[in-house]
């Protein structure tokens, strides 16, 4: 039986917010980012949302967080590392997935 890896679309916690007002009023994430999968309670690197006081965006996705997206990362001061690797980042800093390359017998 073979399986197949699903893959996981994470949403933003961060630090903190803000307010755009040329799209509609729309809260966007400022300060530290991290990565968050909707139904959990922590990020993908095990900080509590509530003990951190991380605020939730589930509308912004992962990806617009990263800096160099031009999404909704124009307050977005830091990544979370452990959250990059975890979840992925894009940009010219980007490292290639780990891969054994001679694995032992």
């Amino acid at each position: 039986m073979a399986r197949h890896a699903q893959r996981t679309t994470y949403a933003v916690a961060a630090s903190g917010q803000w307010v755009d007002e040329e799209e509609g009023r729309r809260r966007l994430p400022a300060g530290e980012a991290h990565a968050w999968e909707q139904g959990r309670n922590e990020t993908v690197c095990g900080l509590s949302l509530s003990r951190s006081q991380l605020t939730r965006f589930p509308h912004v996705p992962w990806t617009d967080a990263i800096p160099e997206s031009g999404g909704a990362a124009d307050r977005v001061q830091r990544l979370c590392r452990r959250c990059a690797s975890v979840a992925g980042r894009a940009g010219a800093d980007a490292k290639p997935a780990w891969r054994r390359e001679n694995p032992r017998p």
